[in-house]
């Protein structure tokens, strides 16, 4: 490790925490210690409205009492489903206090998954955000085996609701004021007899090889986590978070419940999905987490805003970004700049740089953090070289979502760094990653055979990840998912995440699936065109178009992502470049179950959904027709067929690509 000295000690005893410690009990000392801190804001109509600890503290008891005059008791698990609200919090907190816990379900997620959620964790209480939710818990009702209940935190078009189980999330906590004046210090009995060990959340996993599982974390696993990393990145109480990705993710739980009740710092919540990034904006959080997606739109929005720029915005950032890469190379390996660079540096970050953060809301980001896939490093090194200390982590549901991230000055783009304090990780003969740490999950609900394949009796959790330590610098490299890494025509096994991740570093791609094994001569690809990048590529053009479908399937549009395949291609070795592709059309949706609701691709299914497309591209017809089911959105819909063209990169004659290393060149005229 170029330039690091000896990392400072970690007393990893110190960070497991006590049988007491418990995320009740921890609000509870947040509410005693600075009872006017604000815990939690929200965004209504325009203005933030503040809750301090002692309200949020309040609160959480009233509903708890609430929740136990509805009968839940210890064990028994409570459903959230909707946008992330204060109510989201209090409910999840509520639970707790009175020994049971919460599992969350996507807002996205309908029919079956809400049923294989509710029913799989027998829940009696589903808490839902909105008219919206609502409608879809109600649909469900008579399927749902044990649902006694249903709260509501936004009952804005449910006046004329009739449903005798049916509540309004105020009502709630009403009855519970009048439940707990009734039984003074039964609450503080049922908090004081938890322990750390009790579940606290029930987290789905990602699903992407079917449907979700529901694993069981404790306040135990959540604390040590939280712990474990603030003991490499310290937060307190003057950051700021915005919570904006789903509370259903352990990502989110990660940073806003195991960081945020501990540190004490202020977590936001945006007015609503469409105003999260201005929301963002305008509080700038010290502390961020997402997964790629997140980040690559964030490049996305900035090559496509740079390709409508003039030709001096365009050079002066080039110019900026690459004296901020050179800064950005030598600070990752623990080295200073030298005094011409700092100087030059220093001009690009205030006449550029710090504008593009300010523009991205990241103006402030002290710890960023990036995971749940694998995030290319040309994005990674993006963020570096504007000023932004993303790092990546490595971890999932069923290790409390890290185990392994980056260090400030040992920052390696193609890794995801070394283990947590109190983290054993080890590499398995036939090459999978396993880990160990008081944050291993506590077992699958209702699935004790899965349980017990998921860690060994020695403790290790199998992850199912291929992966290797890197020579010299001991960090993790991940491959792909055990299952994903394939042979390739020449024998070599390849990972087709490491493909996916050089293709979808282009503005123009939203998504990409790699295609190609032992029994294929070629590799090969199905590409999703970003409407948004695209369209105003089009529009600069003067290209037309109508639908999705008819954009992508024009041919300048062909050859616009053809320039951006081969510039992927340069940057991969001749084994395992894009020998054809097809641009897809229609984007993947996980109510279609392609992609996860945390936007991973299911493999198998794009496989199942998409074969005709798949044999069309290992073969040499030039295109494919499929039949295709078109929705309207009077709910009607109709099946017709499509033409899809096939590119041969063998066949592509244009434009010499730009440097990946520059997004903003990479922007102009769409070369």
């Amino acid at each position: 490790m170029s330039g690091m000295g000896a990392p400072a000690p970690v007393d990893v005893e110190a960070l497991v925490p006590t049988s007491e410690t418990t995320f009740p009990r921890l609000l509870a000392q947040q509410a005693e210690r600075t009872p006017d801190g604000v815990a939690l804001q929200e965004k209504r109509y325009g203005i933030w409205q503040q809750m301090t600890w002692a309200e949020y503290h309040t609160r959480v008891r009233d509903f708890a009492h609430g929740l136990a005059a509805l009968g839940v008791t210890a064990g028994e698990v409570v459903a959230v489903i909707g946008d992330n609200r204060p109510e989201w919090l209090i409910t999840e907190l509520a639970a707790q206090h009175l020994g049971a816990c919460v599992v969350g379900v996507y807002p996205t997620s309908v029919g079956e998954e809400v049923a294989h959620v509710l029913n799989t964790g027998r829940v009696r209480v589903v808490v839902a955000e909105d008219q919206e939710q609502v409608d879809k818990v109600v649909e469900l009702w008579d399927g749902l085996e044990q649902a006694e209940s249903l709260v509501c935190y936004d009952p804005r078009g449910l006046e004329q609701y009739d449903h005798p189980y049916l509540r309004a999330f105020g009502d709630v906590e009403e009855l519970g004021r009048v439940w707990g004046a009734d039984r003074p210090g039964w609450l503080d009995g049922q908090r004081d007899s938890g322990v750390s060990s009790d579940v606290a959340v029930v987290c789905t996993t990602s699903g992407t090889t079917g449907m979700p599982k529901l694993a069981m974390l404790s306040h135990r696993n959540l604390v040590f986590m939280g712990r474990s990393l603030m003991a490499i990145d310290p937060l307190g109480a003057r950051d700021r978070h915005v919570s904006v990705l789903p509370l259903a993710w352990i990502g989110e739980q990660m940073i806003a419940v195991a960081c945020g009740l501990q540190a004490g710092f202020t977590t936001s919540f945006a007015e609503e999905a469409s105003t999260a990034r201005a929301d963002l904006r305008e509080i700038g959080p010290s502390v961020m987490f997402g997964p790629p997606r997140i980040w690559e739109d964030m490049v996305s929005g900035v090559q496509v805003r740079l390709g409508d720029a003039g030709w001096a915005k365009r050079e002066s950032f080039d110019v900026a970004f690459g004296l901020g890469e050179k800064v950005a190379d030598l600070e990752m390996r623990g080295e200073k700049p030298g005094a011409g660079l700092r100087v030059a540096a220093a001009a690009a970050e205030g006449l550029v740089l710090r504008r593009v953060r300010e523009q991205l809301g990241l103006s402030r980001l002290r710890r960023c953090y990036t995971g749940g896939a694998p995030l290319g490093p040309d994005v990674f090194r993006f963020f570096h070289a504007i000023g932004v200390n993303l790092k990546q982590i490595y971890g999932q549901t069923e290790i409390g979502g890290i185990a392994v991230t980056h260090r400030d000055g040992d920052v390696l783009p193609n890794t995801v760094g070394l283990p947590t304090p109190g983290t054993e990780l080890r590499i398995s003969p036939g090459g999978q990653i396993l880990l160990r740490s008081p944050a291993v999950f506590v077992g699958y609900y209702g699935d004790s055979l899965a349980s017990e394949l998921a860690v060994d009796p020695e403790g290790w959790l199998q992850t199912g990840d291929a992966g290797f330590l890197e020579d010299g610098s001991g960090h993790l490299v991940v491959i792909d998912r055990a299952k994903e890494v394939i042979q390739g025509p020449d024998g070599r096994h390849f990972s087709p995440a490491f493909i996916e991740t050089k293709l979808k570093f282009s503005q123009y791609l939203e998504e990409a699936v790699v295609f190609g094994g032992a029994e294929s001569s070629q590799i090969t690809a199905m590409l999703v065109i970003d409407p948004q990048a695209v369209g105003s590529w089009a529009e600069r053009h003067r290209v037309g178009y109508t639908t999705y479908t008819d954009l992508a399937q024009k041919p300048e549009v062909y050859e616009l992502v053809a320039g951006q395949v081969k510039d992927a291609n340069d940057q991969l070795p001749e084994n395992l470049r894009v020998r054809r592709f097809v641009l897809s059309h229609k984007q993947l949706d996980p109510d279609d179950d392609e992609i996860t609701r945390t936007r991973k691709v299911r493999r198998m299914v794009i496989v199942r959904h998409y074969q005709p497309i798949i044999e069309a591209l290992q073969g040499d017809a030039d295109s494919v027709t499929i039949r295709t089911r078109i929705a309207y959105q009077d709910g009607s819909s109709v099946e017709r067929d499509v033409s899809l063209a096939i590119q041969s990169m063998a066949d592509f004659v244009g434009d010499q690509p730009s440097p990946r290393g520059r997004p903003g060149r990479r922007s102009v005229g769409g070369r």
